[in-house]
C-alpha cells in the first residue's frame, strides 16, 4: 500500500484541485502558517484570499493547506479558510508536528515543510510562499535552524519565495542549502533577496531570466533526484521594497528584546516580524502582503510552464 492509500482517511484535496491535477492542469500550493500566524487577523482573510487570485490570475489553481481535524487538507473551502482566520488559534505544524496533529484529529498551520509534505502527497510541484525559514542568526549557541531547509532537501517541490526572513543568517542559510544539494534560482536576478529588500549581497546559484528556465530546471532535477527540492528566489517588487538600514536595525532591537524575554523556538519568528511591524509603523506588514501575491503570481506562471513542458 502506498503512502497515499496507507493516508486516504487522513488527505483530503479539493475537488477543484484534484480535477485541475487529473487533467494536467497547473496547481500552486500555499502554506497556511503564514494566515493563522504570520499576518494579522484583521488582514489574514483578505490575504489570503488575494493571493490565491494571484494565483488563478496567471492560470493555475490554488490548493490552500491546512490541518483540520486531523485531515491534511489541500486545498480549502470557505468554511475551512474561516476556521483559519476566525477561529481560535490554532497550532504551528512542521514535519515533526505532523503525525500528532493526525493522530490526535487536531487543527493546525502548515509551515513550508509541512506544506511541502502535503503537496508531494497530492502531486503538487510548484508551491507559493513569503519566505522560507533558515539558520537563525545566534545558531552556534541556539542551535536553531528551521526544519525548511532539510525539507528542501529530501522533498521534491519547487518554494517560490521572496529569499529567506531577513530575521535569519543568510550567508550561513545559504551555505546551508548548498550543502545539501539545494539549487537556489533567482528569477530575474543574480541575487538572493532577503524577504522585505531585494537584494542580501548573496549570490544565487543561478539566474533565470524567466519562469520557462526555471521550469527547465526543475524537470531536470528531478529525472536526477526526484526527491530533491528547489529555492527560486522572486524579490519583492521595487515599489514595496524596504531600505536594508532600517530594517537590519530593527532587527537587531527585536532580537535584542526576544533574547531578553526568552523568547525561542516556534514562538520566535512571530514576535520578530510582529516587532519589525510595529517599528516601521505597518509597512512591513504591506511589503509581506505584497510579496506573497508577487510570489503567488511567479508561481502560477512556473507551474503553468512546468505543465506545458515549455
Amino acid at each position: 500500500m502506498s503512502g497515499v492509500d496507507a493516508l486516504r482517511d487522513h488527505l483530503q484535496i479539493l475537488p477543484e484541485v484534484a480535477q485541475a491535477l487529473a487533467a494536467n492542469r497547473p496547481v500552486v500550493a500555499l502554506e497556511s502558517t503564514v494566515i493563522a500566524h504570520g499576518l494579522p487577523r484583521i488582514v489574514a482573510a483578505e490575504t489570503a484570499r488575494a493571493v490565491e487570485a494571484a494565483v488563478r490570475a496567471g492560470g493555475a489553481v490554488p490548493a490552500t493547506v491546512a490541518v483540520l481535524g486531523g485531515c491534511i487538507r489541500v486545498g480549502l473551502d470557505e468554511e475551512g479558510l474561516n476556521r483559519l482566520t476566525h477561529g481560535p488559534a490554532i497550532a504551528k505544524l512542521s514535519r515533526r508536528d505532523l503525525p500528532v496533529a493526525l493522530a490526535t484529529r487536531g487543527d493546525g498551520a502548515t509551515t513550508v515543510s509541512a506544506t511541502m509534505i502535503a503537496a508531494a502527497l497530492a502531486g503538487i510541484r510548484v508551491f507559493a510562499t513569503g519566505g522560507i525559514g533558515g539558520v537563525h542568526r545566534g545558531a552556534g549557541h541556539s542551535f536553531d535552524v528551521s526544519a525548511d531547509l532539510e525539507e528542501l532537501a529530501r522533498t521534491g517541490v519547487a518554494v517560490v519565495c521572496a529569499g529567506a526572513k531577513s530575521i535569519l543568517d543568510l550567508p550561513k542559510t545559504l551555505e546551508y542549502l548548498e550543502t545539501r544539494g539545494v539549487p537556489v534560482l533567482g528569477l530575474g536576478t543574480s541575487h538572493f533577496p532577503a524577504f522585505y529588500i531585494r537584494e542580501s549581497g548573496l549570490a544565487v546559484s543561478h539566474t533565470c531570466e524567466n519562469a520557462e528556465a526555471v521550469a527547465k530546471i526543475l524537470r531536470m532535477r528531478w529525472l536526477l533526484d526526484a526527491n530533491g527540492g528547489v529555492v527560486v528566489a522572486n524579490p519583492i517588487p521595487e515599489a514595496d521594497a524596504l531600505p536594508a538600514p532600517e530594517i537590519e536595525a530593527s532587527i537587531r532591537g527585536a532580537i535584542a528584546e526576544a533574547n531578553g524575554r526568552g523568547i525561542t523556538g516556534p514562538a520566535l519568528t512571530p514576535f520578530l516580524l510582529n516587532r519589525l511591524a510595529e517599528a516601521s509603523g505597518g509597512r512591513t506588514l504591506l511589503a509581506n502582503i505584497a510579496l506573497l501575491k508577487h510570489n503567488a503570481a511567479a508561481a502560477a506562471a512556473i507551474a503553468s510552464a512546468l505543465r506545458a513542458g515549455r
